[in-house]
């Protein structure tokens, strides 16, 4: 049974494979790779998905819903005639159809995806699309980030070349931006940041206000269905905007036409603080992963809405650089989405591959807040941008010094207050409990009270292990899984992070290595001996960061350095040159190297 990547997207939704050491788009059953994100109920009841769904916005409105990913997580319904769904419900819909599309197309059963969710989803969202997932009859165990997507789909279009690139993904629902790095076979994500409500859709509805306020029509007035008239003839008109200029949008109203010619310049004077917010997340994503823009070596820009030449011409001015020219806006994520599901059914072509992800939110703990009590800090312990899998550990005092019990209270987000972030769960030490709220401080206080260590683990899947240990050495956990994670997949997750990962002192290229350096030291003397064992210190140092970008440009600075010493053992040559293989150059810390 095949296992398909998805790109579930606000607007469209497709599906690829990797087939015959390629990854392949999946066709729908219109012989389209494009399926519109649209279900509409007929009125005998039937399920319409795709364009025919799409198709009735206008003329069936009241029956039809569109643009639903803009509310995964949340407690929107939609009713669409006698019927209510949720979000996750008209989700789980287009990926039936998607799921049915791949069996047809190839020829056996689909029962696991890969789902492309955006890098700025929070775990309520994430865990919705997992459901998603689950109500379409699809197993979804890994989500990969829609930036991260289509940086491996560039990755492998490119023939691996090394490059640091920032992916600007513009769909029809969000904005995801992010700091990736490309190295031999590893793509690392380094830093992302984004905005869940900004896209083509945005664009769609300003657009339509803006024709509206110039013809001297009052949009808030116009039924329903005359709205999402105007806001699918913006649509058209911001689509044709991509090939010419200028464009006449025109309208039946009070029985007469209204038109209004639209250029660019017109559009970006008209949806100005759309693009005003693009520049937040470009900042973000730079600042956290302390680049400047002249270090990108490339623009990557994906996702439909970034084939506005408005769009572009504003990034390009941003970044100062023009986006790659084999740049695939609309299949880049659903091709990444092929390739990681590739990779987790273990394809031989795929078996070097690494990659590595970040967790696009802080987790982190309640603590007391002595200024404003009522007001709980947020304390991080797993910050936002750290690679996963990751675990970390902070310690904590009881807030109180004749506090018996403590509550730990964790949350996701960025704010200071906890109150404005996403509370995940929590865990009690005992089970009595002699107040309410909050037990932990981040200082001793009076220093009568016993210390408590929190450690936080948590993988790319969504799994997070909160585990408490006192003093004494008790300990409490707490597994916070997605829904559809049976107890038996969890327990054989956690037990896998329990190592986090393999060390990569245990990987071929590393082994091979260390065991080459460990010869030449045997068949040194004096100083090029010396040199290998300082090089071996080195190299066994940055593996043991368990970092596999760092250990991949490690790797192939020990390799030349060890041909360097192969080549002019003997000779001296060798031994006039200063040599240093540091990786100051790969992160902005110093290392302590031969």
């Amino acid at each position: 049974m095949a296992i398909i990547g998805i790109d579930l997207g606000t607007t469209n939704s497709l599906a690829a494979v990797w087939k015959d050491g390629a990854c392949q788009l999946i066709p729908n059953a219109s012989g389209a790779f494009l399926t519109p994100s649209a279900v509409s109920v007929d009125e005998d009841g039937s399920i319409l998905v795709g364009r025919a769904a799409k198709d009735r916005l206008i003329s069936h409105s009241e029956r039809t819903a569109a643009r639903f990913k803009r509310y995964m997580g949340t407690d929107r319904v939609f009713q669409l005639g006698e019927h209510r769904f949720t979000p996750e419900e008209l989700s789980a819909l287009i990926l039936r159809s998607l799921k049915e599309d791949a069996e047809a197309y190839l020829g056996e059963a689909v029962t696991e995806a890969v789902i492309s969710v955006p890098a700025y989803f929070a775990e309520p969202q994430r865990s919705a699309t997992k459901r998603a997932g689950q109500l379409a009859g699809l197993r979804v165990e890994r989500l990969v980030n829609e930036p991260t997507a289509a940086a491996m789909s560039a990755h492998i279009a490119e023939g691996e070349q090394d490059k640091v690139c920032l992916v600007f993904d513009f769909g029809g629902g969000t904005l995801d931006v992010s700091l990736v790095e490309r190295f031999e076979s590893v793509v690392s994500v380094t830093a992302v940041s984004g905005d869940n409500n900004l896209g083509g859709t945005d664009f769609d509805l300003m657009i339509a206000k803006a024709f509206c306020r110039e013809t001297g029509i009052d949009f808030g007035a116009l039924s329903r269905q005359k709205q999402e008239l105007l806001v699918q003839q913006a649509e058209t008109c911001k689509m044709a905007l991509s090939a010419q200029e200028p464009v006449f949008m025109a309208v039946e109203n009070e029985g007469s036409t209204v038109s209004l010619p639209l250029t660019n310049q017109w559009l970006i004077q008209a949806c100005g603080p759309l693009f005003q917010r693009m520049k937040s997340p470009i900042r973000q994503v730079l600042s956290d992963a302390g680049m400047s823009m002249d270090e990108l070596d490339e623009l990557v820009m994906v996702g439909g809405s970034s084939h506005m030449p408005s769009v572009k011409s504003y990034v390009s001015r941003l970044l100062k650089r023009e986006p790659a020219a084999n740049s695939r806006p609309d299949t880049a994520i659903a091709l990444g989405a092929g390739i990681c599901a590739g990779m987790k059914a273990r394809t031989a072509e795929l078996k070097e591959f690494v990659l590595t992800d970040v967790c696009p939110f802080t987790l982190g703990v309640a603590v007391v807040n002595r200024a404003y009590p009522k007001q709980l800090l947020m304390s991080p312990i797993i910050e936002r941008n750290c690679v996963l899998p990751s675990s970390k550990e902070e310690i904590y005092y009881p807030a109180h010094k004749d506090q018996k019990d403590v509550c730990i209270q964790i949350y996701q987000g960025e704010n200071m207050y906890c109150a404005d972030n996403v509370f995940l769960g929590s865990i009690n030490m005992e089970v009595k409990q002699q107040k309410a709220g909050a037990f932990l401080g981040r200082e001793a206080g009076d220093k009568t009270g016993k210390p408590v260590r929190v450690r936080f683990t948590y993988d790319i899947n969504g799994l997070l292990e909160v585990e408490v240990v006192n003093e004494a050495g008790k300990r409490a956990s707490l597994v916070l899984k997605n829904r559809d994670m049976t107890e038996a997949e969890a327990q054989a997750r956690l037990k896998e992070l329990s190592v986090l990962k393999l060390h990569p002192r245990e990987l071929e290229r590393p082994r091979a290595l260390i065991a080459r350096a460990e010869r030449l030291y045997a068949a040194t003397t004096g100083g090029p001996r010396q040199y290998v064992f300082q090089m071996l210190n080195w190299y066994q140092s940055i593996l043991d960061r368990q970092d596999p970008l760092l250990a991949a440009k490690a790797s192939a600075r020990m390799e030349q350095a060890l041909a360097q010493v192969e080549a002019a053992t003997g000779t001296g040559e060798l031994w006039d040159v200063d040599f240093d293989p540091s990786l100051d150059d790969m992160e902005h810390e110093e290392d302590e190297t031969p």
